[in-house]
């Protein structure tokens, strides 16, 4: 029984569609605020910050969990087409992708304390904090593709995240040399590299968003692979986890 076929069912069903996208609004708000808040704690050295993200992440896993059951209970009962079932599938791995980078939230905030425990000079790295923000916006921009169904907005976002790589290969660099240079700052330089490399992992978990985003707009997967006029890859590598 598809949503046209009983009175009021189409309606109703696409009030549910929209229920669902305000619950991805709501994962998307949270995922921002809590890697927001993990590299303010890194950066300012404020363990309350980063004790409030880790109590959060449970907010982000209640609501995965909510968004799974939703769409399950839209797949079984109102058997969608076309783009709808493409939203609602889509809605599954966003969510997925979300709570993932409340994980990555955590593990930055983690980092931050064991700098806080460590003591010691930090070394001062902007890059650090350009990476936060390109993957801070790259979230935001790869949430309101998926909502929109933009297609070139989508793959805007899967473009930044060259940015994000080449700003962790500078930043690994520059913690190598305060490294040789000073053997007191192994030991934060090291978690600087972590905070880095979880940064970088929440730019490529927007980067499947926005992937998902151009599939939703126009049925085509492009899986991280550069697009060239009249090619296709071979084969798409591992979705980002």
């Amino acid at each position: 029984m598809t949503p046209e076929s009983t009175p009021g069912g189409f309606r109703h069903f696409h009030e549910q569609l929209a229920s669902l996208k305000e619950m991805l609004l709501d994962m998307s708000q949270k995922a921002e605020e809590t890697t927001e808040l993990a590299v303010e704690a890194l950066l300012l050295r404020d363990r309350g910050k980063a004790e409030l993200v880790i109590e959060r992440d449970e907010d982000l896993n209640t609501l995965e969990v909510e968004v799974e059951h939703r769409a399950v209970e839209l797949l079984a009962l109102q058997q969608p087409m076309a783009r709808d079932l493409r939203l609602i599938i889509g809605a599954i791995k966003v969510s997925n992708d979300l709570e993932r980078v409340g994980d990555h939230a955590v593990n930055i905030a983690e980092c931050a304390l064991r700098v806080l425990d460590g003591g010691g000079a930090m070394p001062s790295v902007p890059e650090l904090g350009e990476m936060a923000r390109l993957a801070r916006l790259m979230l935001s921009n790869a949430l309101d593709s998926f909502i929109r169904a933009d297609g070139a907005l989508g793959r805007k976002v899967c473009a930044s995240d060259d940015e994000v790589d080449a700003l962790q290969d500078s930043l690994t660099r520059i913690l190598l040399t305060h490294m040789m240079g000073d053997p007191k700052t192994i030991t934060p330089s090291l978690s600087l590299l972590l905070v880095g490399r979880n940064l970088e992992r929440i730019a490529d978990l927007a980067t499947n968003i926005a992937e998902d985003a151009v599939y939703l707009a126009e049925g085509k997967q492009i899986q991280h692979q550069r697009e060239t006029a009249g090619t296709r890859p071979a084969a798409p590598p591992t979705r980002v986890r």
